[in-house]
């Protein structure tokens, strides 16, 4: 008997062993992808990094010189995504996981359509933001208000932002209304019964419990927003420009789109090598920085909660 109960302890624990050595195994093999891709990076670009390279205009066929307006393009168009992108996506978290109906119809097509979105190919959201953003919104804006002047029906840094914005909505939307599901059910009814009102207990419990899933789902917007290429290849991207967009109905350069001209369609590759691992760098400290407000922020506005409390 004693034999026989051994037997599925013994098989428990070789289970349990081959699990963890798997689950160990992937996460060294993650961690070395991300270092590799690190320390090409880094080895490949380092020698070109310089402050002229991040304050100077691309020169010669885009061989020479700097990429300072596609980091200020790729800024520009990050943030303003993120303020498109983010107020939106917390709505629609808040209505799903507070006012919604679990068998409302309306919010099962929500739902649907944001897990649609999630899969839909990035090249799909640029060629929308071209037929709806460029063609119909922008062209109806000139014919009404400009005389058929072209303004707004054209590529853009509004309409690349915005065609962004909807890329990352779906990842804004799931991130906030999972930190929302988090917040316990006996702390709305405690602020319902001491005589709150719905949005005040929304407002005052639920918004600064989520905070840090908000700001979760803010630094994944971020991070996936900046380095796309494809939607912005028709909504606003710019091969080469001589100076800063200034205004939002002009066309920008950005860091993304900067390293797939260079890689494709420069004149000479090879020689442009050096200048395309430093953007490549360049993208990444610039994603990471952004990405490391947020984190800074959401531990903070976490420290402070778990103080007070």
């Amino acid at each position: 008997m004693q034999v026989k109960n051994k037997i599925p302890v013994l098989s428990r624990v070789v289970k349990d062993g081959v699990v963890k050595s798997l689950t160990g195994l992937t996460a060294l093999v993650i961690i070395f992808i991300i270092v590799a891709i690190l320390v090409i990076t880094i080895a490949g670009g380092w020698k070109s990094l310089s402050w002229e390279f991040l304050t100077q205009f691309p020169k010669d066929g885009m061989t020479r010189g700097g990429i300072f307006p596609a980091i200020v393009g790729t800024a520009l168009m990050t943030l303003i995504m993120t303020i498109a992108a983010v107020p939106f996506g917390v709505i629609t978290a808040i209505y799903l996981s507070e006012y919604a109906s679990e068998r409302s119809i309306f919010a099962k097509t929500i739902r649907f359509a944001v897990k649609t979105l999630a899969v839909v190919p990035s090249i799909i959201f640029g060629l929308f933001g071209l037929g709806f953003f460029i063609k119909f919104v922008g062209m109806n804006i000139d014919n009404v208000f400009y005389d058929g002047t072209l303004r707004w029906g054209q590529p853009n840094l509004l309409w690349a932002s915005l065609t962004m914005a909807l890329l990352t909505l779906p990842v804004v939307i799931v991130a906030v209304e999972e930190s929302i599901r988090t917040i316990p059910r006996d702390m709305r009814e405690a602020s319902l019964a001491l005589g709150a009102t719905k949005w005040q207990t929304i407002k005052k419990v639920v918004l600064p419990g989520s905070l840090t899933g908000i700001l979760t789902g803010t630094i994944l917007a971020i991070s996936r927003g900046a380095g796309e290429v494809a939607p912005i290849l028709f909504t606003g991207a710019a091969y080469y420009l001589a100076e800063l967009p200034g205004s939002l109905n002009e066309q920008f350069m950005s860091l993304g789109y900067h390293i797939y001209i260079m890689s494709t369609q420069s004149t000479n590759v090879d020689e442009t090598l050096p200048i395309q691992f430093a953007t490549t760098l360049v993208l990444l400290l610039l994603t990471f920085s952004l990405s490391l407000i947020a984190v800074i922020l959401r531990y903070r506005i976490r420290k402070k909660a778990i103080q007070s409390s």
